[in-house]
């Protein structure tokens, strides 16, 4: 599914209980939906598009690279999985629209809704009150949950986790928001500081979601209560598997496939083709071991090949207020993965274990 096609799902997710279809466009809603989700569905989509974006910077030197064909957020029809990667998608996806809302929110695009002011002159520690302009992450939250979560509209244990990833993201956002204060005093002394709580910059909110997906935690279901479909033993099978697992830490239900070899069906395309990198000690570690694991650990080999690449460059700024540059052609290197000539090797774990422990 092309991002197109997930932003729109988003922005119809209030449809969702009226049982719409994924064939429905973003003009069926305008004309039926609730007129006030009209104003924030811009912004939910902004969101939802920034939430994917986010997506493949974070997995841009793995084998799973959050391909577009791959991110369904939808309960229809039975397609979705519930692997440590979606758990990612929907995590990332609740915080960019709650993130989006959040920003919009505080700089005024919405009649009803401002900063957060519900803490305003208010000691907050020693030398410091609550004052300024609060990043209003209640109403985001709000919104956010109406929407995102109104996808999933079963109580099957896959809906039960895609509702609980889609708390972890928003709770991401609230744990990267930081304090910015401003000093009072005579002289600069500041005798006094005013703060309050923003946003932080969304890559942190995605880094800091990128560790929880490593640290992802696979749910064990007990299989009988499960064959009950939407029972109370179902549910009490399910809120039983749940106990335990902070509402912070993401979780899933199924193994990963073996994102090495393309699988058309599952829409991934394998590692084959992909470009790594090879580089000294400045460039992160991760970065610098792609080509193992995007190459030679999917039984690939990394051919070297010069390619030019146009990019800006003589910039200059014109008043008032242009800036023109010229574009230049550099050759540079670039490594790829591709197949060798005797197939497809299988990959040795215990020797990638082995290299693993020496690093």
């Amino acid at each position: 599914m092309g991002t197109p096609t997930l932003l729109t799902v988003i922005v119809l997710s209030m449809c969702c209980h009226f049982q719409c279809a994924l064939a429905w466009t973003v003009n069926n809603f305008l004309m039926t939906g609730p007129k006030a989700f009209l104003t924030y569905a811009s912004s939910v989509q902004m969101g939802a598009k920034s939430g994917i974006q986010e997506c493949k910077h974070q997995f841009m030197w793995d084998r799973w690279n959050c391909p577009e064909s791959t991110l369904q957020l939808t309960t229809h029809n039975g397609l979705r999985s519930a692997t440590r990667e979606t758990s990612f998608v929907h995590a990332i996806s609740a915080a960019g629209v709650m993130y989006t809302l959040t920003k919009n929110c505080s700089m005024g695009d919405f009649d009803n809704c401002g900063c957060d002011d519900s803490r305003i002159g208010q000691t907050g520690g020693k030398g410091w009150i609550w004052g300024g302009c609060s990043d209003n992450v209640a109403f985001g939250e709000k919104i956010s949950k109406q929407f995102v979560d109104a996808l999933e509209d079963g109580r099957d244990s896959r809906a039960a986790v895609n509702l609980h990833n889609n708390e972890a993201g928003r709770l991401a956002v609230k744990a990267t928001m930081r304090r910015a204060c401003k000093c009072h005093g005579v002289s600069g002394s500041c005798s006094i500081q005013t703060c309050w709580m923003q946003l932080a910059d969304f890559r942190e909110v995605g880094n800091y979601l990128k560790m929880k997906h490593e640290r992802a935690k696979k749910l064990e279901l007990d299989k009988k209560p499960v064959r009950a479909g939407n029972s109370a033993d179902n549910r009490g099978a399910i809120a039983h598997a749940f106990r335990g697992i902070p509402q912070t830490e993401l979780i899933y239900l199924e193994d990963s496939p073996d994102y090495c070899v393309k699988n058309q069906s599952l829409g991934f395309q394998g590692t084959e083709g992909r470009e790594c990198l090879k580089g000294d000690k400045g460039m992160p570690l991760w970065e610098r071991k792609s080509c193992r694991r995007l190459c030679y650990e999917c039984g690939l080999r990394v051919v070297e090949k010069r390619v030019e690449v146009v990019s800006s460059c003589n910039c200059k700024f014109y008043w008032c207020c242009t800036v023109k540059c010229d574009k230049c052609t550099q050759v540079v290197t670039k490594y790829y993965c591709v197949n060798p000539e005797n197939g497809r090797k299988p990959y040795n774990k215990t020797k990638s274990r082995h290299r693993a422990r020496q690093h």
